[in-house]
This record gives structure tokens, C-alpha cells and sequence, in this order.
């Protein structure tokens, strides 16, 4: 893990990163990889440093910031690191939100901000309700279509509680897309009812599955549900919809989605302790399958960045390779 991050670092160094900056992406991603988010992790590395050679990514901004009103930010991201901005959104809304109880920061003109559940995670830590949400490229199909038209619009949601904060952190689409690339670096099949191929048919082939579309979780619910993420989302941010999205998985365009952060003083008292209660009679419930306990959402995640940590991340040597040589190659 030293390893890594030592020599993740020196890539965005030798791109033009400030030294903090590029910890910031570096841990980030590599916090992905521990979690057991390969999509979210270090195969996004060479993608970051050709956006900021190509100039649709600017390592040194930290955005600027505006109050709306006195509890409603909005942020510029000057095309920065997406982590770098997101995190500088938070820390003030985080602040406002101890004096308001609530505070939102829409945040537009941003690079991808990876894995929320980071964010949604750290807040709870510090006694905080954080809603997170962040809309991409068109990359799932609506229920019963065959072409993208909607993107992947996560959401994380993180409350503080006695004993781990509650993490939840989802996409509106069957899978990542991150995770179709990841599974084409391994030669691994889909799941079927992942995605379509480019032509709308359904497809177990990673490859294919990368010019086709992801399917909605939950069928007309979940497409649903991303539906309205993504409307939201633009109503605030003023960011694109649809097929005009870009910049999330290419290196050439300005990324145009949103992202916005809802933060919130949480309860005081007992509740925390209560909260905390009722998540151990989740996982005490009677399982369904042998061998397959209840679980409550964060659980796998802090089990897989456990394990992670004594026994090390496994990486495609494909993607190693490329950010070995641009770790000793100068921007």
C-alpha cells in the first residue's frame, strides 16, 4: 500500500499536482480499492492525468465558492480534482451547518469525485448527516429502452451513531460502469442483466457491454429513481442532462455533471445509541441462506478494507504498468 500511494502521488506530481492535492486523489482512490470498489479505484489514475494533460483538469484549484443565502453554497470546481473540490465544499458546509442545522452546497464544473461513501462516511464521524449525490454520463438505459440516457447518479448516505456511522452508497444502475471496465481488464463475464451491447442486446460480454448500456437497479423503480436524481441534481447545479454529460469517462472533454452535498446536524441524545441498537437486531436477524448473514450497508465495505489492509490491493498488471510509467515519465 506505501508502495502505491508513493508512487500514485509522484504521477499527479509529475502532471502538475501540488503535492496535497495529489494525497488527496491518491487516498481516495486507494481508500476505494480497500473497500472493495475497484471501479472507483486506481484504474481511474491515467484517465485523471490525461484530463490534466489534455487541460479539461486543473490539479492546482480548489474552486470558488459563493453563499447563495446563508445556508445554500454554490460551487465553481474550475475544473479541478474532483475530490480536492468536493472536500473543500463539505468543509464549509459542514461549518455552516453547526450554526444553520442544515446547509447544501451545489457544486458544478467539477472533475469525477469518486467513491461517496467516503464523504458520506467522513461527515458521520464528525456528527453529521451527509446526503451526497452526483449525477455522470448517459450510461443506463430507461426500463424497457434500449440506449443510455441516463447516467449512473449515485447516492450516499451517512448517519453518525454510536458505534460505526451508517454508511449507504449506491448507484441507480445495476452495476458501475467503472466495474464493466474492470471486469474487461480481468477477461471476466458479466452477470447477465447487467447491460446491453451497443446494438440494445443483452450481453455478458465485458467489452461489448463498454459501447452498450448499464440497466437500472430495480428495474422501473430504480429507473425511476435515477430519473429524478438526475433532474434534481440539474435543477441545482444548472449541469447538463443525458447524452449532453461528459467528461466522466473520457479525457478530452470538460466535465459537465453535478454534484451536491446535503449536510445536517444530527440528533443529540439517546438516538445515537438507539440508532446503533437497531442495526445490531438487523444483523442478528434469522438468515435466509446458510452462510449468508444479515448485513447492514458499510458492513462488507469495513470487512473488505480490513482484510485489505493486512493482505494488500490486487491490480490489473495492466493498470499497474500504466501508472508505473507515468510515475517516471515528466507531464
Amino acid at each position: 500500500m506505501g508502495e502505491a500511494r508513493k508512487v500514485c502521488i509522484r504521477a499527479l506530481e509529475l502532471a502538475g499536482s501540488p503535492a496535497d492535492h495529489a494525497a488527496t486523489q491518491t487516498d481516495l482512490l486507494l481508500e476505494a480499492e480497500l473497500r472493495g470498489r475497484a471501479s472507483h479505484g486506481l484504474l481511474r489514475l491515467p484517465r485523471i492525468i490525461e484530463r490534466i494533460r489534455n487541460g479539461v483538469a486543473d490539479p492546482k484549484t480548489r474552486g470558488t465558492a459563493v453563499w447563495r443565502s446563508p445556508a445554500f453554497l454554490d460551487m465553481d470546481g474550475e475544473r479541478g480534482l474532483g475530490p480536492v473540490i468536493a472536500l473543500a465544499a463539505l468543509e464549509q458546509i459542514r461549518e455552516r451547518a453547526r450554526d444553520t442545522g442544515i446547509a447544501i452546497a451545489a457544486v458544478s464544473n467539477n472533475n469525477h469525485i469518486g467513491m461517496l461513501a467516503l464523504y458520506a462516511e467522513q461527515a458521520a464521524r464528525q456528527g453529521q448527516i451527509l446526503l451526497a449525490l452526483s449525477t455522470s454520463e448517459a450510461l443506463v438505459h430507461p426500463w424497457g429502452g434500449r440506449h443510455a440516457l441516463i447516467g449512473t447518479n449515485p447516492i450516499a448516505i451517512g448517519v453518525p451513531t454510536a458505534d460505526e456511522p451508517f454508511v449507504l452508497d449506491m448507484a441507480t444502475s445495476q452495476v458501475a460502469m467503472g466495474k464493466i471496465h474492470d471486469y474487461a481488464n480481468h477477461g471476466r463475464p458479466l452477470e447477465p442483466g447487467w447491460a446491453l451491447d451497443g446494438a440494445g442486446n443483452p450481453t455478458t460480454d465485458a467489452e461489448a457491454a463498454k459501447a452498450g448500456a448499464l440497466a437500472p437497479f430495480g428495474e422501473a423503480k430504480g429507473y425511476a429513481l435515477g430519473l429524478a436524481f438526475e433532474v434534481l441534481v440539474a435543477s441545482l447545479t444548472a449541469s447538463a442532462l443525458g447524452n449532453a454529460v461528459k467528461g466522466t469517462l473520457d479525457s478530452s472533454e470538460i466535465c459537465n455533471k453535478g454534484d451536491v452535498f446535503i449536510a445536517i446536524e444530527a440528533g443529540s441524545g439517546e438516538i445515537a445509541s438507539r440508532i446503533a441498537r437497531y442495526l445490531d437486531d438487523i444483523r442478528a436477524c434469522p438468515a435466509l441462506l446458510p452462510g449468508r448473514p444479515v448485513a447492514v450497508p458499510g458492513d462488507r465495505a469495513r470487512a473488505e478494507r480490513g482484510l485489505r489492509l493486512d493482505a494488500g490491493i490486487e491490480l490489473a498488471d495492466e493498470v499497474w504498468c500504466r501508472i508505473l510509467d507515468l510515475a517516471q515519465c515528466a507531464a
